[in-house]
């Protein structure tokens, strides 16, 4: 009898297995990949953002990226779950050698790999096509830490709303979160310029956080002209938002 595959090969494994399945998912992909691409060209080409940014894309790429991360995260990753719990895949799976930690730490492994890609082509698009590089402070490692916390924080509101909600509520729920973050998170329209009552609400949400963190992260913010960012302040915030989220979804997720 053949021994059982240590934890670390088995979550490569399911990963890999996870990858396949997102290739295979061209609705997936044009939410995750493709939308997050055209609002970055799109908005960067019809100049109506309003900032005193020199260049619309100094705005624009780090809400993109954001964008990107509720993508994968959130909305993908959400439904995902949501469906394979409707269909009793979460079961089925319960009931082999992998563990349920292991399946959860698999999936977050595909959902960051899935925005290495974005990242790499938002900022590939953003230098070949419209000019942008980075501004003074830019900080690669505080790129990697607003994605990652920025992640388990989206990760989780998409679990605990999978866990708890049918698979074809979910479905509603998660495009109309993707469509509240897009207008109220920073990412298009900077929440400065929102009605005061309505920017109030924004900048309590964790996409605006998110946003604000990544144009510190590249060196975009004192460029943007918007209000002054504190970067601690807007991690503090994301961090919250991601600490709540997934301990709810870990107490209160129905595996079938």
């Amino acid at each position: 009898m053949s021994r059982p595959a240590s934890p670390a090969r088995a979550i490569a494994a399911m990963a890999a297995s996870e990858l396949r399945l997102v290739l295979r998912r061209g609705e997936n992909l044009f939410a995750t990949i493709v939308i997050p691409t055209l609002v970055l060209v799109l908005f960067s080409s019809v100049g109506i953002v309003s900032t005193r940014a020199a260049r619309p894309v100094d705005f624009l790429l780090p809400g993109s990226i954001a964008l990107a991360i509720i993508a994968t995260s959130l909305v993908s990753l959400g439904i995902t779950t949501a469906y394979d719990r409707s269909y009793g895949v979460l079961k089925r799976l319960g009931g082999s050698p992998l563990s349920r930690a292991e399946l959860i730490v698999a999936r977050i492994l595909t959902v960051l790999v899935v925005e290495a890609v974005q990242v790499a082509l938002l900022v590939g698009t953003a230098v070949g096509l419209l000019g942008w590089s980075a501004g003074p402070g830019a900080s690669a490692p505080l790129l990697l830490g607003g994605v990652v916390v920025g992640t388990i924080t989206f990760a989780g509101l998409g679990l605990l709303l999978a866990g708890i909600l049918r698979a074809e509520t979910m479905l509603a729920v998660a495009n109309v979160l993707f469509l509240g973050f897009l207008a109220l998170g920073g990412i298009v329209v900077p929440v400065d310029r929102l009605p005061a009552p309505v920017a109030a609400i924004a900048h309590a949400l964790p996409a605006a956080s998110l946003s604000d963190l990544l144009r510190v992260a590249l060196g975009s913010s004192a460029a943007v002209g918007t209000a002054a960012v504190d970067p601690a302040s807007a991690a503090v915030l994301l961090a919250v938002w991601g600490a709540v989220a997934v301990g709810l979804a870990a107490a209160t997720f129905s595996w079938e």
